[in-house]
């Protein structure tokens, strides 16, 4: 017990410290985007990634990983905001907890098995996209020191960590801020800083239930949108948590990280918050910046509040062309540049899927989508190359008067056509005997096609006989087959 908690918060004291440091600082001009989006008060969206960030740290199932509000779940919120209020807003993050902590429970997590890699590559790179594309609106129509002080960030975050002694123990996203920060102070150039983002709160967040009525009706009004919050947000924690296992070369609790996300959203909601998840830029930072443990999270949600209460005169004058270098460093390393010189050598199925998975994120602005439709074409991809692995060969009896069928390989609905061409109904032998030895039927259609082919042979007066059937193939052929039943023959073949 002992060893795992110093294993999961204190055993990269260093690295996690100056990690959640950078974090922090990252996490402000994103949580006052996010609150413009939702078109709540910026204060909703700091309160909620303090909040997140903090409870996430102790219930999460992925140490190291960054959650708050984010861009995904502001994207969902906007209508509900705009027709029923700030305090909807705050019901439907409760109600969205709830949600993923019944996830957690009913193991939802586990069907992350069903996301092939190919989808999660394409999630990859269109947030990379995404998250480049989000700074663009920093770099445009503004003056020429803004382009400077941008690529004097890209400078040092790519360059300091070349120094030597100090280069690998200082985060050069953090001494990017810090110099960048310091150039203006001093400068006085006239470029945009966090302070121009939005008010910061001068306050620490307190306990409020959210003022609607307790009814039905609310409930209707709150559910949809819930239900879709939910679903972005593991979704988006999932995928996220699937990288840093990649990053780090650990692994994780992906159940115990959607109850984690579920008591963090209901924690959010209770002090005045929006709903969040994990963010894969923010967790890519901290993971480039050295934290690896809980207290990197932890770390990151406290000093973001202590920032915005007690430090808001200095924080608001860190210039956003440092924060734009930093996220623009974080596109560069999100993007999976191996994925674009493996497209020569995976196959044109997977490439599909990747491409797609990006082009509907990148197009839509929703995660949930853009997995859906890559999962889909994945699926549906898997299912034809698996329906073309069937062979159906025939040999004729030694006395001329029957015939075998050999059956080898999967039969399912995208197979079954395929199953029922192959043999030949107008031959004239006395008997048909079809070995399924090397076969195995998985569903109700591969069933229905051999119900087919049996009842087709014994209509033109031929003996039939299955043989081989595995157990589980067995199993749902006595189940559901039909072709010793006359009176569901007939419906089978629509009384003809």
């Amino acid at each position: 017990m002992i060893r795992s908690i110093k294993q999961e918060w204190f055993s990269n004291l260093k690295g996690d410290t100056l990690s959640g440091i950078v974090v922090a600082l990252a996490l402000i001009p994103e949580a006052i985007a996010f609150s413009i989006i939702a078109g709540v008060d910026p204060k909703v969206g700091l309160y909620a990634s303090f909040c997140i960030a903090v409870v996430i740290a102790f219930t999460g199932g992925r140490p190291g990983m960054i959650s708050a509000a984010t861009g995904a779940m502001a994207l969902l919120m906007v209508t509900l905001v705009r027709e029923y209020g700030l305090e909807y807003l705050l019901a439907a993050t409760l109600l969205t907890g709830v949600l993923q902590i019944v996830a957690g429970y009913l193991k939802l997590a586990d069907l992350m098995r069903f996301v092939s890699r190919s989808v999660v590559t394409g999630f990859v790179n269109a947030l990379a996209i995404l998250i480049f594309m989000a700074q663009i609106p920093e770099l445009t129509n503004v003056t020429w020191h803004v382009y400077v002080m941008t690529l004097a960030g890209l400078g040092i975050i790519y360059l300091f960590p070349y120094l030597p002694a100090i280069g690998k123990s200082v985060p050069s996203p953090l001494v990017c801020i810090v110099v960048l920060t310091l150039v203006y102070i001093f400068s006085g150039m006239d470029i945009r800083t966090v302070g121009d983002m939005g008010e910061l709160p001068d306050t620490l967040p307190v306990f409020l239930w959210p003022d609607v009525p307790l009814t039905l009706e609310t409930l209707m009004i709150i559910l949809p949108y819930s239900i879709m919050l939910s679903v972005v947000g593991l979704l988006e924690s999932m995928m996220t948590a699937t990288i840093v296992d990649d990053l780090t070369d650990t692994g994780s609790d992906k159940n115990r990280e959607c109850k984690g996300q579920g008591i963090a959203n209901i924690g959010s909601g209770l002090l005045g918050g929006m709903a969040g998840c994990a963010m894969i830029g923010q967790s890519v930072i901290n993971i480039k910046s050295g934290g690896r443990t809980r207290l990197s999270t932890l770390i990151a949600g406290v000093v973001l509040l202590l920032m915005v209460v007690f430090l808001s005169d200095w924080v608001s004058q860190i210039p956003m062309a440092a924060l734009v270098a930093v996220m623009i460093m974080v596109s560069i390393g999100t993007f999976s540049w191996e994925s674009l010189r493996d497209l020569k050598k995976h196959p044109m199925s997977t490439n599909i899927v990747m491409v797609a998975t990006v082009v509907v994120v990148v197009w839509t602005h929703n995660l949930a989508i853009g997995v859906f439709v890559g999962v889909l074409l994945a699926a549906m991809f898997f299912a034809n190359k698996v329906g073309n692995i069937l062979y159906i060969g025939s040999q004729a009896s030694e006395d001329g008067r029957g015939r075998e069928y050999a059956v080898v390989g999967q039969v399912f609905f995208a197979s079954s056509e395929r199953f029922m061409a192959a043999f030949d109904f107008k031959e004239t032998v006395e008997k048909v005997v079809i070995d399924l030895s090397r076969a195995h039927f998985w569903d109700i259609t591969a069933v229905q096609a051999l119900d087919r082919v049996v009842i087709k042979f014994r209509r033109e007066g031929t003996e039939v006989e299955l043989v081989g059937l595995n157990e589980a193939s067995a199993t749902i052929v006595d189940r559901f087959a039909v072709h010793d039943n006359p009176e569901a023959v007939e419906k089978l073949m629509g009384g003809h």
